[in-house]
């Protein structure tokens, strides 16, 4: 009984354990579901919010795309819009281009016009004249019928005999027309003989009188002159109206010009830009003034240099200004300012000896040729006329303006200043190798060059250039266009060959440059 009791005991034991398990896994199975749903809970939230920052980093990536896009957009709507733009600038310049051309074309249909209304006048006189000369005829065949009872020899003699009076008469006129023509192709092929034996005889005295020299410090130097594309140098020539020559002579730059003033502007030019370092367009114009201002000051500075040679004292500062000028001009390849004083030295010696007051005769001599310097800007009058025009102005004695007036002759020498002036003025002049009257006609010519260009209209300034192989005409752009600056290079031309002689050919460069100039602050 004893062993039934612990066997109960045991199985009642067994039983209760396996219902403490029971229950037990039960509590740890619903724990660990719990566990479960917390962490699945958890898991969710951490993926809806990892998914919150995705979401709203594509977003943010996709409004970056956006506002690139946009961006890129814009430019490109931009860019297309400054295209159409200029497409659309271009497009009104053609059509004011074509409305031009089209103006031209009605100028030379209206020509056409009259030379047809011109033709058919011609036709009708050439009708006029076909009918008479028909009548003519018929009244022949009348006067032939009624000689027709001669004999045919007779008939033959009347008719030779007016036959070869008419003959006589056209071979006369043929003959003095041909005589005309051979003579004036004689004249022109004489005078351009003489012309190219001139031009090569002063050749080397032209060379000498319209070169100058500048040295460099170096030959990189002519780089910089020279420019990016020739800027400089270009900008350089158009500002000083002369040739700048860079070639192989080391450590120098020429200077070829028939203008002495513009030489020496350009000397004074370049010499500054070498020494300041600074060399652009820019800085060339304004370095160009200053050499225009300091030029000025070296021709007072001359003028006052001669005064005071010759002891003459009270000339008006105008006066003397102009006699500083002729220190930059010629007198048939002799130095105007030098010839001047050799001149007015002459006559002092020479009124010392005639008895006559010297310091007349000294400021008659100095102001002789004070015409020179101003005669090529006036219309009317030669350089004696206008020197005594100016000396009158500016208050110099009748006896000195009397003296300048006629000392070439122009007016009757009724002073013994006025002769004496002749006569300096040829000693000077024929002193061995003081002049080459060559340079006189070769200075004149180019000269007459930049007339004919500076007289048509909108022309901004003008230069001889190549010793008169070329000229530059540099023209306002706001009033000439491409079209009409072809146009004047035409007709320059046309007047050129109409109005000058000269040897070989001159080419004409018309130069129409466009500037856009802006200052940043």
């Amino acid at each position: 009984m004893g062993n039934l009791g612990g066997l109960f005991i045991f199985i009642f034991a067994g039983i209760g354990c396996v219902i403490a398990g029971f229950f037990l896994n039960n509590f740890l199975t619903s724990k660990r579901y719990k566990e479960a749903q917390t962490d699945a809970a958890d898991t969710r939230e951490l993926a809806k919010r990892e998914a919150e920052t995705i979401r709203k980093e594509a977003e943010l990536q996709a409004k970056d795309v956006l506002l690139k896009m946009r961006q890129e957009f814009e430019a490109q709507t931009k860019e297309r819009r400054e295209e159409l733009a200029n497409t659309e600038k271009r497009i009104v310049t053609r059509e004011e281009n074509l409305d031009k051309r089209v103006d031209l074309l009605e100028k030379k249909e209206k020509d056409l016009s009259i030379r047809l209304d011109a033709l058919r006048e011609a036709e009708v006189r050439i009708k006029e004249k076909t009918e008479e000369l028909i009548k003519v005829l018929a009244e022949e065949k009348q006067r032939l019928q009624a000689v027709a009872n001669l004999s045919s020899e007779e008939a033959k003699k009347i008719l030779l005999a007016r036959i070869e009076d008419e003959l006589a008469t056209e071979k006369a006129t043929r003959i003095r027309h041909m005589n005309e023509e051979v003579k004036d192709t004689a004249d022109k092929k004489a005078r351009e003989v003489i012309t190219i034996a001139i031009q090569r005889c002063a050749s080397d005295h032209t060379a000498e009188t319209t070169i100058s020299v500048v040295p460099l410090p170096s030959d990189e130097m002519k780089g910089r002159i020279i420019g990016r594309e020739g800027r400089n140098i270009r900008a350089l020539e158009q500002a000083t109206g002369v040739d700048i020559i860079i070639d192989d002579t080391p450590e120098a730059v020429t200077i070829s010009g028939f203008d002495m003033m513009r030489r020496e502007i350009a000397r004074m030019a370049i010499e500054q830009l070498i020494g300041d370092g600074r060399i652009h367009p820019g800085r060339i114009e304004e370095v160009v003034d200053k050499a225009k201002e300091d030029l000025d000051k070296k021709i007072k500075e001359e003028g006052d240099r001669a005064v005071m040679e010759l002891a003459i004292h009270g000339m008006h500062p105008e006066l003397i200004k102009l006699i500083g000028k002729l220190r930059y001009r010629t007198s048939f390849g002799q130095n105007g300012l030098n010839h001047s004083i050799e001149v007015a030295k002459i006559m002092g010696i020479m009124a010392h000896q005639l008895g006559v007051d010297v310091k007349t005769a000294k400021r008659a001599g100095l102001l002789h040729d004070i015409g020179k310097v101003v005669s090529s800007d006036v219309e009317e009058g030669t350089h004696a006329i206008v020197g005594a025009r100016l000396c009158r102005k500016y208050g110099e004695s009748e006896d000195v303006s009397y003296a300048v007036e006629s000392h070439h002759g122009e007016v009757e020498m009724n002073t013994l200043y006025g002769i004496l002036v002749s006569a300096a003025d040829a000693i000077s002049a024929a002193r061995p190798g003081a002049r080459a009257e060559s340079m006189e006609t070769y200075m004149k010519r180019l000269e007459n060059l930049e007339k004919i260009s500076n007289s048509f209209k909108g022309v901004e300034k003008s230069y001889a250039l190549q010793a008169g192989r070329e000229i530059r005409v540099v023209v306002m752009p706001d009033k000439i266009n491409d079209d009409e600056a072809i146009v004047m290079a035409r007709d320059i031309r046309k007047r050129i060959e109409e109005e000058m002689e000269y040897p070989g050919h001159i080419k004409v460069m018309v130069v129409r440059e466009t500037r856009a100039i802006e200052f940043a602050k």
